[in-house]
């Protein structure tokens, strides 16, 4: 029985992510690396502002995702989304406002007592 699963692997199941596939970086010049770079980031932002739904079927580097990787990076999207509007509804001063209400209510049992060494 043991000749049955030599060929098995042992070790952790890993979940690929895009992070884990790292591209092959040759040795050019940082100068021509650098403009290689702007120049995604403007394509990268020329493609989102023309976005239009493409198929799923060919993901970078040739891996293609399964029902529910899609799912969960939905699900993922949707929810930075909801958390970017609502933190979005109020300004900062705001924000400190209604902290400072609730540090007002509360009672003074959460004070922190003063220390010195005279009285």
């Amino acid at each position: 029985m043991s000749d049955e699963y030599q060929h098995v692997n042992k070790s952790k199941l890993k979940l690929r992510v895009e992070s884990d596939i790292k591209k092959k970086h040759s040795k050019k010049s940082k100068k021509k690396s650098k403009d290689k770079t702007k120049m995604q980031v403007v394509l990268d932002e020329a493609r989102k502002s023309e976005e239009v739904p493409r198929q799923t079927s060919n993901p970078p580097y040739g891996r293609v995702l399964t029902k529910a990787e899609e799912s969960f990076k939905k699900m993922q999207e949707k929810k930075e989304h909801t958390r970017i509007v609502e933190k979005a509804q109020m300004t900062h001063k705001q924000r400190v406002e209604q902290f400072n209400q609730h540090l007002d209510s509360l009672t003074e049992h959460f004070d922190i007592p003063k220390v010195s060494w005279t009285k």
